[in-house]
């Protein structure tokens, strides 16, 4: 049986806990730690934007700034996501580049099997939706994004089971014409959560359990809980200090 490391259940701000996948993945292509899936809750709520992406043209800066939700950049591609304190659980994963498939395509979908399997578990059927999403009812439950570095494969998205979508859709710069493209004229008719498809209000326990559950099934590991080391902590204090708070980062595009 092959073991993994898991970190449950994590409470930081946004700069921390993009700051501590980061660590973690230097850390392990120094094989200082072991392969890793770690689960964790933005405090204050946040949103993250993809490397790639402008923080002014994503994000509705005057809101969130009202609202005291925090805003920073990711190492990973992909688009905004608004990490809901009190409704979203964030997943992280740290696995070695020879331990991953090689394919992307085929890489998210193995991680994403978690996450498939872990609402199977909690009663709703789910399919994966090429190149990152997790659909259920037709609509984005979960988004990922990944990248590769130093040997190693960084993968996190959300878990979306009582977001506060009114929350979201004011936060997030939504442009009515990418909505068109997925045939639907509101964020409501493209998005959902575990809550809402199955139409009782789910705790955070109910689905840490599951996922824990589905994630094992998948991967075909056995976990072993752990903290987060202290060098860990230290690193990743670093770089939300000399990085992710930064202006120089979270606005450099």
């Amino acid at each position: 049986m092959n073991y993994w490391r898991l970190i449950y259940l994590n409470e930081f701000d946004g700069y921390m806990q993009m700051a501590i996948d980061e660590a973690m993945l230097i850390l392990r292509s120094k094989n200082k730690i072991p392969n890793t899936l770690r689960f964790f809750v933005f405090k204050p709520s946040a949103i993250t934007i993809g490397y790639f992406q402008s923080m002014i043209d994503e994000v509705n800066l005057d809101f969130c700034k009202k609202k005291g939700i925090s805003v920073v950049r990711r190492i990973t591609g992909g688009g905004a996501v608004f990490h809901d304190e009190n409704g979203e659980i964030t997943y992280s994963i740290v696995v070695t580049e020879r331990e991953a498939p090689k394919d992307i395509i085929r890489s998210y979908e193995l991680y994403c099997k978690g996450l498939i399997i872990a609402l199977k578990k909690l009663g709703l059927t789910a399919e994966f939706k090429p190149v990152n999403d997790v659909l259920v009812f037709g609509k984005k439950i979960s988004g990922s994004a990944q990248t590769r570095k130093r040997g190693v494969v960084l993968q996190h998205g959300t878990f979306m089971y009582n977001t506060d979508i009114g929350t979201l859709a004011v936060a997030l710069k939504i442009v009515p014409e990418k909505l068109k493209d997925k045939g639907v004229s509101k964020l409501e008719e493209r998005v959902i959560t575990v809550s809402k498809a199955l139409g009782r209000e789910i705790s955070r326990d109910e689905v840490l359990q599951a996922l824990i559950e589905g994630f094992k099934e998948a991967l075909n590991v056995k976990f072993i809980e752990e903290k987060l080391t202290q060098e860990e902590l230290k690193l990743a204090k670093k770089l939300a200090e000399e990085k992710y708070s930064r202006d120089e980062w979270n606005f450099m595009v």
